[in-house]
């Protein structure tokens, strides 16, 4: 499973650190994942969550706020209110290199963060809270021991999770900004809460205080015997499936195209093929029939090498067909073949090197196919065989005048605009 590495800056320009996580196959949306307070991208639930949301066929961006993990910037320096606005600048590096996001997850004080922010993201379709309390101001507790020491300094060292951290006084002053609940009554996105009822760090009364706020559609989910953090893989592998199926409700990735035109594209006349963009870079859907394939670029060429480059699925078909024209014509002859492998590579050459071309440009496309026959042949039946090869229909398209007529099609490019 393809995991690219992101990173993109706050509004401070400091970079911010985070990975994608890929689906294999088609990508079904995008999801932003904000992590629990002082934790990292790479805390284990957030990686268990993220991977196992792309084997679903959901691409999972998971990064480090400022001052933690790999991304720049000092923790200190840092409050509530700017971690809402690393997680825009999270949503727009989506946006702008690959898809807006379309679900808004967030574990633990990252819940919170994203019922905060969620109204700023018109693309969110649903927001998803894990263990998450109602308001940022219920963390206030775990610096009980330091708010006096504020009074008096401008930072004071805490220990959380068994690390240390400065805080300044400003933190705390921030979050007294989010001690309602209103911002979750005004969501108008769906909802679905997680959380355990053995949680020890956030008390479940904080996800009723989450669920009687917000309007439907709404959904809680008991996580039973879960602890705050997820430790157990199987928790974290539960609370993907759960959430996937429960958001194709309303993503309708499955049922119901996003646009009119992509309406149209579903149907795929016999010998047609459709190519449509899933990213703002080079990933494709290929839909042929009810077929679906993914073209990409490798991720040294700005790709995320989700599936073959445009010369590779060339070569593919000229594979796939040398291939079956063999064995088509082997079983018609009934000659013992076993078995077939064609390998194929291209290259651009001289044309000056190619005695059989005569190409008037100074260089020519070069496909070199060597074919391995397992079985028992004689020498004549391997002469003939290489002699079909040459016969398959691709090969025949390859090597004659090809015409392609191109037009522009939709209201729009009528109109001359593209």
């Amino acid at each position: 499973m393809p995991r690219i590495e992101a990173v993109f800056k706050n509004p401070q320009g400091e970079p911010l650190s985070g990975l994608l996580e890929m689906p294999s196959g088609v990508i079904k949306s995008y999801a932003l994942f904000a992590h629990c307070f002082t934790c990292s991208k790479d805390n284990l639930a957030a990686a268990r969550i993220a991977r196992a949301l792309a084997d679903l066929g959901i691409a999972v961006l998971r990064f480090d706020f400022t001052g933690l993990g790999n991304s720049k910037g000092d923790f200190s320096n840092t409050n509530f209110s700017s971690n809402l606005q690393d997680l825009l600048a999270a949503a727009h590096y989506l946006e702008q290199h690959y898809a807006a996001p379309t679900l808004l997850i967030g574990h633990s004080l990252g819940g919170s963060a994203a019922l905060a922010v969620a109204q700023d993201l018109a693309a969110v379709k649903a927001v998803i809270t894990i263990g998450a309390p109602a308001t940022a101001a219920h963390v206030k507790h775990l610096f009980a021991d330091s708010v006096h020491a504020l009074m008096d300094k401008q930072t004071v060292q805490v220990e959380l999770g068994g690390r240390s951290f400065n805080i300044q006084r400003q933190f705390i002053d921030d979050l007294e900004k989010y001690n309602s609940v209103a911002h979750i009554k005004a969501l108008r996105k769906a909802l679905l809460i997680f959380h355990s009822p053995l949680d020890q760090v956030v008390s479940i009364d904080e996800a009723a205080r989450i669920y009687t706020a917000a309007k439907h559609p709404k959904s809680f989910v008991s996580l039973d015997q879960a602890d705050h953090l997820l430790s157990n893989p199987e928790d974290s592998r539960y609370v993907a499936e759960v959430l996937s199926a429960w958001a194709g409700r309303y993503l309708k990735t499955d049922r119901m195209p996003a646009k009119k035109e992509d309406a149209e594209m579903q149907i795929v006349e016999p010998g047609s093929v459709i190519v449509r963009e899933r990213d703002k870079k080079f990933t494709r859907e290929i839909l042929a029939g009810h077929h679906h394939l993914i073209s990409d670029e490798p991720v040294a060429m700005g790709g995320a090498d989700l599936g073959l480059n445009p010369y590779e699925l060339l070569l593919a078909a000229l594979g796939s067909c040398t291939s079956m024209t063999l064995r088509m014509y082997a079983n018609h002859k009934q000659i013992d073949l076993q078995d077939i492998q064609v390998e194929l590579h291209h290259s651009r050459i001289h044309a000056e090197d190619c005695a059989a071309c005569e190409a008037q440009a100074p260089f020519i496309d070069r496909i070199t196919r060597s074919i391995q026959l397992t079985g028992h042949l004689n020498d004549q039946q391997r002469t003939r065989l290489l002699e079909i090869a040459n016969q398959c229909p691709v090969h025949k398209t390859l090597r004659n005048q090809m015409d392609i007529k191109t037009r522009l099609s939709g209201t729009q490019a009528s109109r001359g605009i593209v």
